[in-house]
């Protein structure tokens, strides 16, 4: 059975011809022409059957055959906001694999100890936008530009809300454990800190703005593992 070929194509409905990327893969990758079935998706829940009605050089145009509306893969919202790595390749890595296994929108943090006080999202976009393809989510994670802790907790969020840290003072209960307990399907917001953890201070702010305290299990993790841990536990207790 020939593998299908999903196209990013946010306005898919609205557009003829595929966004320069994707037509570049189109015609010089997967020499497709005339004539040849595609499926595009627009990160938004659909996917399209379409056909290449033109095919050039550095352009792929095409017509919609079929609306294909796709049913979502879990309930809720799941929302992980974490602080980015020093190191931009883990971050990026942490991007890549929450996509695939499922997440609907990552905020990246700057704490009191992060070590990565700038981030641009235009390359971490990409990437998901590549994990998207490869596994098939008919929706794009929405990545959120960096904001200052403080800045973000001034923000409304809905649902359940979880930091987690590894400070022993605090009370603490097991992530997984808190997610089984969400039987109404609410948002779910879990925050991960940077290398050097949180402050105590900002756990405590962050406990006082509504945040439960929780751990990730009996083994210190990286900044990135923890991310993907924390979405996996997500997509677990769905």
């Amino acid at each position: 059975m020939k593998e299908i070929r999903f196209f990013y194509v946010p306005d898919a409905q609205k557009q003829t011809e595929l966004p320069p990327e994707e037509a570049m893969h189109a015609m010089r990758v997967l020499r497709l022409k005339g004539g040849d079935e595609m499926f595009l998706m627009d990160g938004k829940g659909n996917y399209f059957r379409a056909e290449v009605t033109i095919a050039a050089t550095h352009h792929c145009y095409y017509e919609i055959k079929e609306c294909l509306p796709q049913e979502p893969q879990w309930k809720g919202h799941k929302h992980l906001a974490i602080a980015p790595t020093k190191t931009l390749d883990r971050i990026e890595w942490m991007i890549e694999k929450a996509t695939e296994v499922g997440i609907d929108e990552i905020s990246f943090l700057n704490c009191q100890y992060s070590e990565r006080r700038l981030l641009k999202t235009t390359r971490l976009d990409r990437i998901a936008i590549s994990a998207m393809k490869q596994s098939h989510k008919a929706w794009k994670p929405v990545l959120n530009e960096m904001e200052h802790l403080k800045h973000y907790l001034e923000l409304p969020r809905k649902g359940k809300k979880y930091i987690a840290h590894c400070y022993n003072e605090i009370p603490r209960t097991y992530l997984f454990d808190e997610l089984l307990k969400n039987e109404d399907d609410e948002e779910v917001t879990v925050m991960i800190g940077p290398e050097g953890d949180f402050s105590f201070e900002e756990v405590k702010e962050c406990i006082d703005k509504g945040y439960k305290s929780v751990h990730l299990g009996d083994s210190r993790l990286r900044t990135e593992t923890a991310g993907l841990v924390a979405v996996l536990m997500m997509q677990l207790a769905k």
